[in-house]
């Protein structure tokens, strides 16, 4: 029996798991299900009780779920020896300071990344110490709130664009996404960004590569991976910037063909199962 908690995908039973956290009934489905289907944007109540009763769950999150947030996932790039940015982690802003962190004489310019957001919004460059002391205290601001957690990267100059590779079951889409402003920082569709999905193919090629390399490892299947490539290297040298497990699709061709694909993938999924 196949159960699907995702709306969008039909099975043998399906139901419905929003804004709540998982039940009997639903612990009582997953025990009896031989494959339970679930929605990217499930809690991990929803995805731990699948995992825990059922052999075989689509997406695998297991990757997102041990490794949360911005800062999860440069553990999980170190912990996995994957090529990415240089970058120190901090989970507030005391323990930026009490490990020695000044925001003079950093090599500048840097970035900062909130450990939370999609889309660009909590990702910034730096370019002085006034900069950088004024994020810190936005950053103690969020912490009242109960937000903390934040990254700093070495900034890597890399042509104003970014590579995006959408992992959809076994396919991989690959599209850049280029910033035509100088005076933008940040490649998001959001920020007026364009989409090339034909340039320079041979590092499109290795940033798949890259990709496949993560996905074999994490048993990641369905994200939107991001990458760039230093302007600095001769060779197609990729390093991984973050995995957005609920990513845009204008850049694969809009929600239809996303739901197209998925569908295609996950029944391609089931019949391996067999």
């Amino acid at each position: 029996m196949i159960l699907s908690f995702h709306p969008m995908i039909t099975a043998d039973q399906n139901m419905i798991c929003a804004g709540r956290d998982p039940g009997d009934m639903e612990l009582d489905a997953m025990r009896k299900a031989d494959a339970v289907i679930l929605p990217q944007g499930c809690r991990q109540t929803l995805y731990d009780m699948a995992a825990a009763h059922c052999a075989h769950v689509f997406p695998n999150y297991a990757a997102k779920f041990t490794y949360p947030g911005k800062l999860g996932q440069i553990e999980l790039f170190a912990h996995f020896h994957l090529p990415h940015p240089k970058t120190e982690t901090f989970t507030r802003v005391d323990t930026f300071y009490a490990s020695g962190g000044t925001t003079d004489n950093t090599g500048y310019p840097l970035v900062f990344k909130f450990d939370w957001g999609g889309e660009g919004d909590t990702v910034m460059r730096m370019d002085s110490p006034e900069e950088f002391n004024a994020v810190l205290e936005k950053a103690k601001t969020y912490e009242k709130t109960g937000q903390s957690g934040f990254l700093i990267q070495e900034y890597i100059p890399s042509g104003n664009r970014s590579l995006r590779v959408a992992v959809i079951g076994g396919q991989r889409i690959a599209y850049w996404r280029i910033q035509k402003n100088p005076n933008q920082f940040g490649t998001a569709l959001s920020k007026n960004a364009s989409i090339d999905a034909h340039a320079d193919p041979d590092k499109q090629a290795a940033g798949i590569a890259l990709v496949n390399q993560l996905c074999e490892k994490t048993g990641i299947n369905l994200a939107g991976v991001d990458l760039i490539f230093p302007e600095s290297s001769e060779k197609a040298d990729p390093l991984l910037l973050e995995i957005n497990y609920f990513f845009g699709r204008t850049g694969i061709g809009g929600s239809k063909r996303f739901y197209a694909l998925l569908r295609k993938e996950v029944k391609r999924w089931l019949n391996g199962l067999k």
